[in-house]
């Protein structure tokens, strides 16, 4: 069954990974994404490793997880932008599409005649999704932008990591390129609505997506702790600012997870845990209370959780339905019986063997996603692409020869 995007069209000219998951979400959801690599050397994540794809024969390929992650169920057609012939040829395949998708720094696209105004001029109805560090206005629009640097000037770094007086402590990078990912994501909501007005009065536009607004939106319940009392939250671990308990307790052999949403869940807990009264002291019955005494309960439920193994404390917690977890490593994350009953990881045919795939968790009942086809190869459709536009064999070759794909 067709995806809910199937009738879109999505040249990808991005690179590495805040453009690229845009373009991903695209694909998954039905659109034919073609993706513009440099000719010889791809898209800059090509290159990101190890770790690289473990080919048939068991050796390492040239193909990078890291551009794995971002690319499933594109088209790669190679063009040299600073060719003339590069340019006019993308210019020609911006006809056929939709959507744009960029992340070249604020101004380098349109000195190649690929800008918005450029490709509005040859599609008016284009939707042209800009991702930059810092957008398309401003004083900081010229300046390159990584999800790292952004994950410290927006304060992310600030509120993550264990608080000072704790050994270990300090700012802490989140584990993946965390603002790179959610800029993607704005980016394919901010693409659905563009196509969305552009269906009722067809008008496209330019869309400007910034990592470091990303960022800042990104802060969300702690920025707006910061705007409504002027207090700037700090670093508290793997505590919550505002409930108790709802942290990583140690066990027996490991440590678990505690999520106590509410009072009813924390008398269920203490229950199960044969620590009624802490539910009945004055001082931990609610939330507020147990938030403004947390030095105190901390250790009474320290104490607790070391009298029980992990999976003992799972089992006990699962069946008081109190919302608990262990701390997985990835391996055992994917091996989660949930995990391989809602399909998280498949396997698809590859030009190398096959390709370890992590599955979209956009699910429809309707229009399902599209997960059929790997990450290209570079430059893996270039003739097929410029074949269905009406180039010829021969012209392909011109191209070729002069450098220009």
């Amino acid at each position: 069954m067709p995806g809910p995007l199937s009738h879109v069209r999505v040249l990808d000219l991005s690179r590495v990974l805040a453009g690229p998951w845009a373009g991903q979400n695209m694909a998954d959801l039905g659109a034919e994404v073609i993706k513009v690599e440099r000719p010889g050397k791809g898209d800059d994540s090509r290159a990101f490793g190890p770790p690289w794809l473990t080919g048939a024969d068991g050796k390492p390929t040239s193909e990078a997880s890291y551009y794995l992650a971002a690319n499933r169920g594109k088209k790669s057609v190679t063009a040299n932008l600073s060719h003339p012939d590069g340019q006019a040829l993308v210019r020609e395949l911006a006809k056929t599409c939709d959507v744009v998708i960029e992340n070249y720094k604020f101004g380098d696209l349109a000195r190649y005649g690929l800008g918005y105004e450029d490709l509005k001029a040859v599609n008016p109805g284009i939707i042209y999704c800009s991702v930059t560090g810092f957008g398309q206005t401003g004083p900081w629009r010229e300046r390159p932008g990584y999800d790292f640097m952004v994950q410290g000037l927006t304060g992310l770094m600030s509120v993550t990591g264990e608080r000072d007086d704790v050994a270990g402590a300090g700012p802490m990078r989140v584990g993946i390129p965390i603002i790179d990912i959610l800029t993607g994501m704005y980016a394919s909501v901010a693409i659905c609505a563009a196509l969305a007005h552009r269906e009722k009065t067809g008008v496209g536009q330019h869309l400007d997506l910034a990592l470091l607004d990303t960022g800042l939106a990104f802060l969300s319940i702690q920025g707006m702790t910061y705007l409504t009392t002027g207090v700037v939250p700090g670093r508290i671990g793997n505590t919550h600012p505002t409930i108790v308990p709802y942290q990583v307790f140690p066990t027996k052999d490991g440590s678990v997870i505690l999520a106590c949403g509410n009072d009813n869940l924390f008398g269920k807990f203490c229950k199960a845990a044969g620590c009624e009264h802490l539910a009945g002291d004055a001082r931990f019955a609610k939330n507020a209370g147990r938030v403004e005494n947390r030095a105190v309960l901390e250790p009474l439920l320290n104490a607790v959780f070391a009298t029980r193994t992990t999976k003992e404390w799972v089992v006990i917690l699962e069946e008081a339905g109190v919302p608990n977890g262990p701390i997985n490593s990835i391996e055992e994350a994917f091996a989660e019986e949930q995990a391989i009953a809602r399909g998280a990881r498949f396997d698809l045919p590859h030009p190398f063997g096959t390709t370890p795939m992590i599955a979209s968790p956009m699910k429809f009942s309707a229009t399902p996603v599209r997960q059929d086809t790997p990450p290209p190869t570079l430059g893996q459709h270039t003739d097929e692409i410029l074949g269905a536009i009406g180039m010829s064999a021969e012209k392909i070759a011109q191209l070729r020869k002069a450098g220009a794909i």
